[in-house]
């Protein structure tokens, strides 16, 4: 690529701080870094149209861990550990509508809800024991008494076949994840940070004083620190980063007349999740199916898992109600190996950091996250 000399200037020298990706967290970290030290040139570095990997591909659940998931957790970490992640998921969420509004997100607190079949009656009994303690661990987090309730009422008014159970979490929303992305990128900009798209970094070199990035463009680009915010993406230029890519496959729905549901819903232990977006289902998951399969950083669809997911929408979810599919996605989550959840915030080497390894919880941990990124983009400039 030919540049001019003006385009050199503007928008290639210089530059105090490359972020690489322009998703959730490296909007967040160039949110933070400007508000810190409004001098700073810091240019975000995008190798798609949009952002690749999940930050608007995501359900937009506005969530922090259903009962189900949280007694799992507490089985493989202690106390201190799982609450305090749970603390970081909702101080995220606080922050994401802090900085943009809840009118520009489409912020709606209309509750999330677990379901349980009869088969789970083992597992529910679990949860609806541990709803006292649960609750007090979750009041002391976001204020709030019984943020988790019993909701067995709500099976036959939304129209639910095959289910025995609901669990709702008052305190969990929605959000739409386009409208998330848009603001976050208008009000950096507004800032004086530069977002390009279809600037693909390819590697990485650190220099004395700098790092170069270099580019699929053979653009060469300077920077006196580096943050990398590509998440399932991150080995492809930190290989030694233990970051798993995982691919989540969505569907959404035409409209449905007089659509009996509003929430945020969660199935099969968290494997299957969907939502209304108005009067449309949206409806994601099925990773399970095919784990191997799905541990990719190639974007696409698999007609076992999409079928899967239609077919629970003919059996479970919409079982009296004619629907249509309108359109099909997928977006790439970066998980830790094995029941790893923590997020990888830390330095690389000196010049080098890395904010990734959301777990699937992008949007209630991601401005916390990049603000953590940021934090160390400070120490390096």
């Amino acid at each position: 690529m030919q540049l001019s000399f003006w385009e050199q200037e503007t928008y290639f020298n210089n530059i105090d701080v490359l972020i690489i990706g322009s998703g959730m967290v490296g909007l967040n970290a160039a949110l933070h870094l400007k508000k810190q030290q409004p001098q700073l040139k810091v240019l975000v570095a995008e190798r798609g149209l949009l952002p690749t990997g999940a930050s608007s591909k995501n359900a937009g659940f506005a969530c922090f861990g259903s009962p189900s998931e949280l007694l799992d957790d507490l089985q493989h970490h202690s106390e201190e550990e799982v609450f305090g992640l749970v603390e970081r998921r909702w101080k995220g969420l606080q922050r994401l509508r802090q900085h943009l509004g809840d009118t520009t997100i489409d912020y709606h607190r209309w509750g999330g809800y677990e379901l349980f079949e009869p088969r789970q009656q083992q597992l529910y009994e679990a949860c609806a024991e541990q709803l006292p303690y649960l609750n007090k661990q979750l009041q002391s987090i976001t204020g709030e008494a019984a943020v988790f309730q019993s909701a067995d009422d709500n099976i036959s008014t939304f129209g639910f076949k095959g289910v025995q159970h609901l669990l709702l979490s008052t305190a969990e929303g929605q959000i739409d994840t386009g409208k998330m992305i848009l603001a976050l990128t208008q009000k950096v900009q507004a800032m004086g940070v530069l977002v390009l798209n279809g600037l693909e970094v390819q590697a990485l070199q650190e220099n004395e004083n700098d790092v170069v990035a270099v580019t699929a463009q053979g653009l060469y680009l300077k920077a006196r620190a580096v943050l990398v915010a590509t998440n399932g993406f991150a080995q492809k230029l930190l290989p030694t980063l233990q970051v798993q890519p995982a691919r989540a496959q969505v569907l959404i729905t035409k409209p449905i007349e007089h659509l009996r549901f509003k929430g945020t819903f969660h199935y099969d232990k968290g494997y299957y999740y969907f939502r209304n977006i108005g009067n449309r289902v949206l409806f994601g998951g099925g990773r399970n199916l095919a784990v191997e399969a799905e541990t990719t950083t190639e974007l696409g669809l698999t007609e076992r898992i999409q079928h899967r997911l239609e077919q629970l929408l003919h059996e479970v979810i919409l079982p009296d109600t004619p629907f249509e599919v309108e359109h099909r996605w997928s977006g790439i989550m970066g998980l830790g190996a094995g029941n790893a959840k923590t997020t990888l915030v830390e330095k690389i080497t000196d010049r080098i950091s890395c904010a990734v390894r959301l777990g699937g919880m992008g949007v209630a941990i991601g401005s916390l996250v990049g603000e953590e990124g940021a934090a160390l983009v400070l120490e390096q400039v």
